[in-house]
């Protein structure tokens, strides 16, 4: 492709819309513009890549023995009411884009695609003899934001490659979940990018294990957490660790003390010169359920530890069924204008205790009439601790569990993990963090799907059996910026060879000049004749200009018919080191098809 007539424009100043690096390079090299909030246009640069990543995504799902498919966007919300997740994702996580037609259907534009396929199978796939089937395709997906930012990173129309498979047992979801391991690293290897396998919470896609896929960059969204074994890595929402030993109380006797000023759990341990392990510090929380129901969640927690939402979710979601509910809708720490609306008299905030009374809840239908009480493993075996009294100013020291305060009938793990924790499969081995870019993620999802809409097939005793599932998505335009995100300097992006819009670029530093113009041409054509990806830069442009933009758009080579002509050589710049060598004209193609091949195996 000559850069003259193409679609080529490139910017000298940071966009200010652009936060994180790639984000700014993507937009100033021309690869993608802003059409509107979350929404960008994929120019002719971008789509070559997004069609290099989805290519090798295609290859490696085709070696597993995947079929490919295309399936509806447009999917009815009768299927989403099935699987119990229409209230999910229109409500608690706010992102389908939900419509109705004209004929009064509700419609959503799909953010991912489990109940279509669900339903496929449910038609199609009668016998035991027909499975294991997986399936996937490639496709646009869409999901309403609250936040989007950081151009494709966080969009509300991504590409996105999702798979799902079929069997008949655990031991075979298993198999392909394993195959879909290796397949992910295949995939990410391919592409140039460092990454990091990481076990993850299922969140609402649901089912038992999981596993992310993390391309490490420091612009990353989410905490990866590993021990340097390599024996254990995590995405923060699902890690374990051991937290510190507790030090020893200082508190021989239970008493009730003055303690002004001291509503945070620093301010509490200076007044008192005790350690924050000695205290166990309660925290509220709003959880509502799809049925309406709110239940105010009260969780005594170590006070030098952190309650990880992820985690209490997922134990509220468990109980979702004693309060006649499927799911939780929303979890929140209850600001003062939710307290108005149930609490029946001024809350000690700073100075609760484990033993809060349930007359602070107002009579009402929709909330539930009792606290539920939640102690996390770190609270449960200190002794002589400190915490709340239920009366602003004051604290209780020497307290002890069953003594003092009943220790809470649920034992939860919600803590929050953190880099310096020590491993539960090695104590001597520390967690160490890092940050990444989630690209993939895959899911045992079991029977979750299967059983709700009654999807089943016929085993060979004759019984009808629901499907055991599983399912694996990428993010087939996340990928593409975080291999941006994860290498770039002063002067532009640095793609990865197998990645790259083009292998190489032709930069004329002056088209009047003849020979660099003849020299030029027959590079172009030769090289694109043999498979080498080339641009020819013929603008007329001053050759600082040319140089510029190649290094922006980041082309792996940049070939510079110049000076050396004299010599029947040209200049070769390898836009990763910025190395620069002279080659004689008849044997760069043989050198950059070696230098190619080499990068991309």
């Amino acid at each position: 492709m000559r850069l003259s007539q193409m679609l080529f424009v490139t910017l000298r100043e940071d966009p200010a819309e652009a936060e994180i690096p790639s984000h700014k390079l993507l937009l100033r090299a021309g690869y993608i513009r802003r059409i509107g909030s979350g929404i960008y246009a994929y120019l002719p640069l971008m789509w070559r890549v997004l069609k290099k990543v989805s290519q090798i995504v295609r290859e490696e799902m085709d070696a597993t023995g995947a079929q490919e498919c295309l399936l509806p966007q447009l999917q009815p919300a009768d299927l989403w009411r099935e699987s119990g997740r229409w209230d999910t994702y229109t409500q608690a996580e706010g992102i389908m884009f939900a419509m109705t037609d004209r004929q009064q259907r509700e419609l959503g534009l799909g953010p991912t695609h489990e109940e279509v396929i669900t339903t496929i199978a449910k038609d199609m796939i009668r016998s035991y003899r027909q499975l294991p089937l997986h399936f996937y395709q490639i496709q646009t997906k869409f999901r309403d934001e609250i936040r989007p930012r950081f151009g494709l990173m966080r969009g509300r129309e991504f590409i996105m490659k999702d798979g799902y498979s079929f069997h008949t047992n655990e031991e075979s979801l298993k198999k392909t979940y394993q195959d879909m391991a290796q397949a992910y690293s295949n995939m990410l290897r391919r592409s140039g990018l460092q990454f990091r396998a990481v076990d993850a919470d299922s969140g609402a896609i649901g089912g038992s294990g999981s596993q992310e896929f993390m391309v490490l960059a420091e612009a990353g969204e989410d905490e990866v957490l590993y021990t340097e074994d390599g024996q254990y890595a995590a995405n923060v929402e699902k890690a374990v660790s051991m937290p510190a030993d507790a030090e020893p109380s200082p508190f021989a006797t239970c008493e009730k003390r003055e303690t002004p000023g001291t509503e945070t759990i620093d301010k509490l341990c200076k007044f008192l010169k005790c350690s924050p392990t000695q205290v166990v510090k309660n925290v509220l929380y709003q959880a509502v359920y799809d049925n309406g129901i709110t239940v105010l969640v009260l969780v005594s927690i170590r006070g030098d530890q952190d309650v990880n939402q992820v985690k209490l979710l997922n134990e509220l979601t468990k109980l979702a069924g004693n309060y006649q509910a499927k799911t939780v809708l929303f979890l929140t720490v209850p600001d003062a204008e939710a307290q108005r609306k149930w609490a029946a008299k001024s809350l000690p905030l700073g100075y609760m205790a484990p033993d809060l009374a349930d007359d602070y809840i107002a009579g009402s239908k929709e909330v539930n009439s009792k606290f539920l009480r939640l102690v996390d493993r770190t609270a449960v075996d200190l002794t002589n601790f400190v915490t709340g009294s239920n009366e602003s100013g004051y604290h209780v020291v020497g307290a002890n569990w069953n003594k003092e305060f009943p220790l809470p009938a649920m034992v939860v793990g919600v803590r929050t993990a953190k880099k310096g924790d020590r491993a539960v499969h090695n104590p001597e081995q520390t967690l160490q963090s890092a940050r990444g870019i989630e690209v993939g993620h895959i899911f045992q999802l079991g029977t979750k799907y299967s059983q709700a809409m009654g999807a089943t097939y016929t085993s060979e005793q004759g019984e009808e059996m629901p499907f055991v599932m599983g399912c694996y998505g990428v993010g087939v335009s996340r990928l593409a910026q975080s291999a941006v995100e994860q290498s770039y300097d002063k002067d532009g992006i640095i793609w990865p060879v197998a990645i790259a819009p083009y292998h190489a670029i032709i930069s004329i530093p002056n088209i009047s000049d003849a020979q660099q113009v003849e020299v030029a041409e027959k590079l172009y054509a030769e090289l694109n004749q043999s498979g080498i990806e080339t641009l020819l830069d013929d603008r007329d442009e001053r050759a600082g200009v040319k140089f510029k933009d190649a290094d922006l758009i980041g082309i792996p080579y940049r070939i510079v018919p110049g000076r050396s002509l004299k010599a029947g050589k040209v200049e070769v710049v390898e836009r990763a080191t910025h190395k620069s060598q002279e080659i004689l004209i008849d044997e760069v193609n043989s050198t950059l098809k070696q230098w190619i091949e080499a990068a991309i195996n």
